[in-house]
């Protein structure tokens, strides 16, 4: 991580530089939401470990969790 960047790699070894929008912790995982500069409307969520690894969120009921999450912090900051 760099000045609130994220640098991920796709499966063809493309980089991507996504900037960090919002983080959290619970008492078992640690989210972060991200953005693209080019497409600053979408979100995405991601778990990451203490490695830095980022995880895709599979499970509908985590993913809904971060949502609202979410949520309530634009709510909060606007």
């Amino acid at each position: 991580m760099i000045d609130n960047k994220i640098f991920i790699s796709d499966e063809d070894g493309n980089e991507y530089a996504l900037n960090i929008y919002f983080t959290f912790e619970t008492d078992e995982k640690k989210y972060v939401i991200v953005y693209n500069e080019e497409d600053e409307e979408s979100l995405y969520p991601f778990i990451y470990d203490e490695e830095g690894n980022l995880i895709e969120i599979e499970d509908e009921d985590e993913f809904n969790m971060v949502q609202e999450v979410l949520l309530a912090y634009l709510e909060e900051n606007q």
